[in-house]
C-alpha cells in the first residue's frame, strides 16, 4: 500500500513539472528577440542569426528573412560579433515612413527582398537544431541568414533612397 502511495505521489509530481514545461515553451515563443552577428564576409555580405515568428514554420521563415533585412536597413546590426556593420543603411530619420510606398513594395510577400537574403550558407547541422518556440496560435524559429549588403545598398542608391 505504501509502494502504490509513493508511486502515485510520483507520477503526480511528474505530471506537475511537465505542464510547467510546456507553459514555459509557449511563453518563450512570444518574446521579442534580437538579430546578430555571426560574422562578414570578404565581399560585404554579413550572416546573421535572426528571429521571425509565424502561425507555421515556412511563415515564421519567411518573417526572419524579413526581420534581418529591416534590422540591416533600419536598425543597424548591434548584437553578436562586432565585425557586422552597427549603422543601419538608411539614417535618415522617419525613412520607413516618408518612403512607406516603397518599402512595403519590397517587404511583400514574394517581393524584392528575395534577392538580398538567403539561408544557402546554413548548414545541415544546424537546420537540426534550430531554436523554436512555440506561443499562442504562432511559432517562433531561428534562422541562420546571409544578406547581401553591398547588393542591397546599391539598389537604395539605385531607388532613390540613399544618397551616394
Amino acid at each position: 500500500m505504501k509502494n502504490i502511495f509513493l508511486t502515485a505521489i510520483f507520477i503526480a509530481t511528474l505530471l506537475f513539472e511537465c505542464n510547467d514545461l510546456v507553459a514555459q515553451k509557449q511563453t518563450a515563443g512570444n518574446y521579442s528577440y534580437n538579430t546578430e552577428c555571426l560574422g562578414v564576409e570578404s565581399d560585404g555580405t554579413q550572416t546573421l542569426k535572426t528571429w521571425g515568428r509565424g502561425r507555421n514554420r515556412f511563415d515564421a521563415f519567411a518573417q526572419a528573412r524579413k526581420n534581418a533585412l529591416y534590422d540591416v536597413i533600419f536598425k543597424g546590426i548591434s548584437n553578436g560579433s562586432p565585425e557586422c556593420e552597427v549603422r543601419p543603411l538608411v539614417s535618415e530619420v522617419n525613412a520607413r515612413e516618408k518612403y512607406e510606398m516603397y518599402f512595403n513594395k519590397f517587404f511583400e510577400d514574394g517581393g524584392e527582398y528575395r534577392h538580398y537574403v538567403s539561408m544557402r550558407d546554413e548548414r545541415w547541422e544546424k537546420k537540426l537544431g534550430r531554436e523554436r518556440k512555440k506561443g499562442t496560435g504562432s511559432v517562433t524559429v531561428s534562422a541562420v541568414v546571409i544578406v547581401e549588403r553591398p547588393k542591397l545598398k546599391a539598389k537604395l542608391i539605385e531607388d532613390g533612397i540613399l544618397k551616394r
